[in-house]
């Protein structure tokens, strides 16, 4: 499991290792069953709090992401298809927030932006 935190980022340490987490488990390098490094484990590798990734494992878990057995650690839940895709789809709106605030920054009108997106749909099928 890959994790890097970056200082300079602007969200809470906690958030980059919950999303990071999340992301593999969606994308599959994270399959369902897969033990997770203790929570303990985790904070001395990455150099955090012990609270710090306590708090990503219970957000990764109120999420359907993990469940924990007392004693015995945290694991990568069974994907559920709707949990998963509706974590694209949130995913794909945050994107799409971030590049309407870049459109409108240097000017983008929405025809320009949508002839963009077309052209890379196209390209990329």
């Amino acid at each position: 499991m890959n994790i890097l935190i970056s200082n300079a980022n602007d969200k809470p340490i906690y958030e980059q290792i919950y999303t990071q987490i999340r992301n593999q488990i969606l994308s599959g390098a994270l399959p369902p069953g897969q033990a997770l490094p203790s929570i303990r484990a985790l904070a001395k590798d990455l150099r955090v709090s012990v609270i710090t990734t306590k708090r990503a494992y219970e957000e990764l878990e109120k999420a359907g992401y993990l469940y924990t057995v007392p004693a015995k650690g945290s694991y990568v839940a069974e994907k559920n298809t709707q949990l998963v895709r509706e974590a694209y789809l949130t995913q794909i709106e945050e994107h799409m927030t971030e590049i309407l605030s870049l459109a409108d920054s240097c000017g983008l009108g929405e025809e320009e932006l949508l002839q963009m997106f077309r052209l890379l749909y196209e390209t990329h099928a």
